[in-house]
């Protein structure tokens, strides 16, 4: 146990090092309220915010800057009102909804992110179809649905790893997440830190991300294998060791919102009712080749039949002469490089901040969940499952509770099929 203690000190260390020099935290004094605009993934820039009190009283006016952030510092904490002028935004747009008045409330020593869900409004259509607005409904429901896909390729890079980890080893592994964080802090550093292009930085995190997974199983978890550690106490473990890298990320990186140097402002492209940048088109592309190319190896290759031989016998597989170590840190370091992937490519879409990754674990095992623990092909089905319902749901519910939404979709999938859309049925008894 002390080799395991000692080791993963030094893994943090190596974490520690990778951080401290380029990322910049912002000011810790922070009492106020921000937020970012986005309209299609990329940021609007002079959007005019007004603040006032509670009671109505003018706090300050702003405008969003050329990355889409805002904010405003408030003398003392309590309840503010904050209004997007909707004459200020881009044309053809709007706030999805319709409601462009906030209610936050400030603590103090601590600023609220204001959320404003921007939104194309719908295709050119005649004037019967404008009345009834059938057109603007068919219109915003593709462009949802399209965000839907990209957001669901993004959960669905990180459920891989999360799937192949558990399916390997048992372990349901809730410091995922925070290999996901990595993964975009760590290109952010190569990017911002080291002026490297975004493209070999994001290479690069993914590379590092990758060795970092293998020394987590070769000296931590590997670790607390060899001594029979329970998976149970195991993953109590990764909750903790979940919280100690999402603030070792923030004491490094900062609590503030930070975008990448590149591809920030890009002309949209428009494909029918759909208006799509072309970095998403892009992103998609390589999610989707990454996804079907993990998931062939796991079905073609040596190294992936003994995966699937360890997960399903372990005992089994070693006795056929299969190494089931070097076989769970490949699956390791191949599910650290994955979640590394998805961080990156989740930091493209929307801005980086140091719990990227807690936000979007629960939507990560609502699709492993959905599509069957432990299946490469059902982390892609559940998760894309999960992204397109939370995206288009925002046509009838709040942005703000279309998490919400998922979770009842889970539930109800495993109401009719306990083991998931793609999982195998399992005797009990």
């Amino acid at each position: 146990m002390r080799r395991a203690v000692i080791a993963f000190t030094a893994f943090l260390g190596g974490l520690v090092f990778l951080l401290a020099g380029p990322a910049h935290a912002g000011p810790a004094d922070c009492q106020g309220l921000k937020g970012t605009l986005k309209l299609q993934g990329q940021p609007v820039n002079g959007a005019k915010i007004s603040v006032t009190t509670e009671g109505g009283q003018p706090v300050q006016e702003v405008t969003s800057n050329a990355q889409g952030t805002w904010d405003v510092q408030v003398d003392k904490p309590g309840k503010y009102k904050v209004t997007l002028d909707p004459g200020s935004l881009p044309q053809n747009s709007q706030v999805r909804g319709g409601n462009n008045v906030r209610t936050p409330t400030v603590y103090e020593g601590n600023c609220s992110t204001v959320l404003f869900a921007l939104e194309a409004k719908g295709a050119a259509a005649g004037p019967e179809q404008e009345a009834t607005g059938e057109s603007s409904f068919w219109a915003q429901a593709a462009q949802l649905a399209f965000e839907g896909l990209n957001l669901g390729l993004i959960i669905a890079l990180g459920a891989l790893g999360l799937s192949l980890i558990y399916g390997t080893t048992g372990l349901t592994n809730f410091a995922h997440g925070e290999l996901v964080t990595l993964g975009a802090v760590l290109a952010y550093a190569f990017n911002v830190g080291f002026s490297i292009q975004l493209i070999p930085a994001a290479i690069l995190a993914v590379v590092v991300a990758g060795a970092l997974g293998y020394g987590q199983d070769r000296f931590f978890w590997g670790q607390l294998r060899k001594r029979g550690t329970g998976t149970i106490a195991m993953m109590i473990i990764s909750i903790g060791v979940a919280i100690l890298l999402r603030n070792l990320i923030q004491f490094f990186f900062g609590p503030q919102t930070e975008t990448y140097t590149d591809y920030n402002t890009q002309t949209g492209i428009q494909l029918g009712p759909i208006s799509a940048a072309p970095k998403n088109l892009w992103a998609m592309g390589i999610e989707l080749a990454v996804l079907i190319v993990v998931g062939l190896a796991l079905m073609k290759t040596r190294t992936g039949k003994a995966a699937r031989a360890v997960a399903d016998n372990p005992a089994l597989a070693a006795s056929s002469g299969i190494n089931v170590d070097r076989v769970i840190r490949i699956i390791w370091t191949g599910g650290g490089a994955i979640a590394a992937l998805a961080g990156v490519m989740l930091g493209l879409s929307q801005s980086l901040k140091f719990t990227m990754g807690q936000d979007i674990l629960l939507l990560i095992f609502a699709g492993v969940t959905l599509g069957g623990l432990g299946t490469a092909f059902g982390a892609l089905v559940g998760s894309l499952v999960v992204g397109v319902f939370i995206q288009v749901s925002t046509l009838w519910v709040p942005p703000e509770l279309k998490s919400v939404g998922a979770l009842v979709v889970l539930i109800v999938v495993l109401l009719f099929r306990p083991q998931g859309i793609l999982g195998r049925r399992e005797r009990i008894g």
